[in-house]
């Protein structure tokens, strides 16, 4: 059974995400600059264009950068910066060709830890410890894979019933709550910054 996915806020593309691996990593590998269904709708346009009904790491990996980016760019383009999102894409499908015969799901599939499995996941291209935490928590809260120490692993995006990240999306309504905490933080933020530069001019 593949657990229901609101992501993208499109039943086609939520269902590509919630039957595959690769689309939920390409998804969140997108979801930086541009709202988050934007991001996560992003792996069923691909596939969509590619003329497939799932993305194939290998495929993708052996595709012409030049080719791979023309079809990202497409309108309506894939990604704000379409371009350089393809190349990390197939960056991450050559990783995962490499390192784990193209399957994404061997990434998670037998991490013995929480602490393992973040180790994995920051070692894919294009995942920083921040994205690395969400995903694991979106795996852990939404996929069902839960290694010993997930949540702990997964930091603040771990915590139960918290509106933090694409972790945290169910439906609509979850989705107002994620983005009105990262409105609050964004302001918190730049009122931070603005308290500094006031302390130093």
């Amino acid at each position: 059974m593949s657990p229901e996915i609101h992501l993208a806020q499109q039943p086609e593309a939520d269902a590509l995400l919630g039957r595959s691996p690769l689309a939920a990593l390409v998804g969140m590998l997108l979801d930086q600059q541009v709202p988050m269904e934007w991001a996560f709708s992003g792996p069923y346009t691909i596939a969509t264009r590619l003329g497939a009904d799932d993305l194939d790491a290998h495929e993708i990996a052996a595709r012409d950068p030049e080719e791979f980016a023309a079809l990202l760019s497409e309108k309506p383009a894939v990604h704000r910066y379409p371009g350089s999102m393809a190349q990390r894409v197939q960056q991450l499908c050559r990783f995962l060709v490499e390192e784990y015969g193209g399957d994404a799901e061997a990434v998670w599939a037998d991490a013995p830890t929480g602490k393992e499995l973040l180790a994995r996941l920051q070692a894919l291209p294009g995942f920083g410890k921040q994205k690395a935490q969400i995903f694991l928590a979106l795996l852990g809260k939404r996929y069902g894979v839960r290694p010993t120490g997930w949540r702990e692993a997964a930091g603040p995006y771990g915590e139960q019933g918290s509106y933090r990240s694409a972790a945290d999306i169910t439906g609509p309504e979850s989705l107002a709550k994620v983005r009105a905490h990262k409105q609050e933080m964004k302001a918190a933020a730049k009122a931070e910054k603005a308290a500094k530069a006031a302390k130093g001019a």
